[in-house]
């Protein structure tokens, strides 16, 4: 009898182990290039004209009139009944709202933050239909130096804005702690139906479609090869540049790592490490990032609410957020809250200017407001859970991938975990601070942990030539 039980615990574990390993799965198909169209009305039959693919340089410049009208809008608000006793558990605070709009109605200084937006080259390209909008910033070379081209990508509810304070640590390394052989030459698009970059005409624009579109704008400028770096969903986008087109990537690092957490394996592993976490690879250091797991998804649920929304009628909240500065500035504000610490709901200020200045989250508020883009910006949930999008999250990624893990981030992933998705994971750091706009509340930070896994890939190229 004894064995019995013994081949049956045998043929059990091996059947578990299978099952983790992911021998049982359904390989997804792979990702190929399509034939989009995102402009209005019918794709043009006829050939593009000649300069169809030519880069315009622009400059940010808003009518005085669309501020006149900003400004009439934020005087004529109208307020509710606030609760006692409350802070920012309810949402934004409306006594920490009417302060911010009085300094936006008499202080901020639109133009002001409009030349410091323009302090950085912009440009606009037509790919696929639509006008996409980016910022290349090249350094000041010597006499035989080179830069590193590095492609930047931003999610919700943020913008390139987020990216100015850590550029200049990039381009310019050894003004920041760099040394003069890690220049990199930047480039930061936006998001179509986000910000300065035009909106899809047509729905189906998902993080797949991005990926293609940005992977046809490095081609456009002229790079065989560059480096990614994302977070949020920059993190998805680039995560899908490097699924599609391997070979032009050099290296992937990403703030908000990616995994399959509908993953039945994934699942089994995550219960097994509440009891042993050393067996499913949570290393000791990792444990209270991830457990206890039902904290944790009580915390997911409370900040999640919004996705639900935009992930299945966008444009009704829309109509409120693209009327309203007042509705879009608590609406985006309050995850810059929450998001970059959970802790700031209990403040009266949401914590916000603990990590920000009143101009640095109005101006993200504005970009969003000027080119009334909130409601294209929402409509990118609706597409990543209608098309394949959601799907690419399964798929291994082989390029050399590096993770910074913040450890405020809505949710962590541990390394071991991060490694069944990424088969070339090369660098992976715990981060001592911060949350999930890491370039935005901790831009030294950040570009150090790039630098660092760029010097790593740099390191394994030329062992290999």
């Amino acid at each position: 009898m004894g064995w019995k039980i013994t081949t049956i615990i045998v043929l059990v574990a091996v059947a578990t182990g299978l099952f983790l390993s992911g021998v049982f799965k359904t390989p997804p198909e792979p990702l190929e290039f399509q034939d989009n169209y995102w402009g209005r009305g019918a794709k043009p039959s006829s050939k593009p004209p000649k300069d169809h693919d030519k880069i315009h340089e622009i400059s940010v410049n808003v009518p005085n009139a669309s501020l006149v009208d900003l400004k009439n809008r934020l005087k004529n608000s109208h307020w509710f009944e606030a609760l006692e006793n409350v802070e920012f558990q309810y949402g934004f605070r409306l006594n920490y709202m009417q302060d911010l709009v009085t300094y936006w109605t008499d202080k901020y200084d639109w133009k002001k933050q409009e030349a410091y937006l323009n302090t950085f080259p912009h440009y606009k390209t037509n790919i696929e239909g639509i006008d996409v909008h980016f910022i290349r910033v090249k350094p000041k070379l010597k006499p035989g130096q080179t830069a590193k081209p590095l492609m930047i990508v931003h999610g919700w509810p943020g913008s390139v804005f987020e990216f100015y304070k850590m550029i200049p640590m990039l381009v310019d390394p050894t003004s920041h702690g760099g040394s003069e052989d890690e220049v990199f030459e930047v480039i930061a698009p936006s998001i179509p139906g986000y910000g300065f970059s035009e909106v899809p005409h047509k729905k189906g624009f998902d993080q797949i479609a991005a990926g293609q579109m940005f992977l046809k704008l490095m081609e456009r400028l002229g790079f065989e090869k560059f480096y990614l770096q994302g977070g949020d969903w920059g993190a998805f986008i680039t995560r899908i540049m490097a699924l599609v087109k391997p070979s032009a990537i050099t290296g992937l690092h990403s703030n908000m790592p990616i995994v399959d957490t509908a993953d039945p394996g994934l699942i089994i592993r995550t219960m097994i490490g509440s009891v042993f976490p050393s067996l499913v690879g949570v290393k000791p250091e990792e444990y209270d990032r991830v457990y206890p797991y039902g904290s944790m998804v009580m915390t997911l649920l409370q900040e999640t609410g919004y996705m639900h929304i935009q992930a299945t009628k966008p444009d009704t909240v829309g109509f409120a957020l693209n009327d309203s500065p007042v509705g879009l500035a608590a609406y985006i504000l309050e995850k810059f809250s929450t998001w970059t610490n959970p802790a700031n709901r209990d403040l009266s200020d949401g914590g916000l200017e603990k990590y920000y200045t009143k101009d640095e989250l109005l101006t993200s508020v504005m970009i969003y407001w000027l080119t009334g883009t909130i409601t294209s910006s929402m409509r990118f949930y609706k597409e990543a859970f209608a098309g394949k999008a959601m799907e690419t999250n399964s798929m291994q990624v082989t390029v050399p991938t590096g993770i910074a893990a913040f450890p405020h981030e809505l949710g962590h992933n541990p390394e071991a975990w991060c490694r069944l998705f990424h088969t070339n994971l090369i660098h992976f750091t715990l981060m001592p601070d911060g949350g999930h706009f890491a370039a935005f509340e901790k831009p030294a930070l950040l570009a150090e942990d790039i630098r660092t896994f760029v010097k790593k890939v740099e390191s394994l190229k030329s062992k290999d030539e």
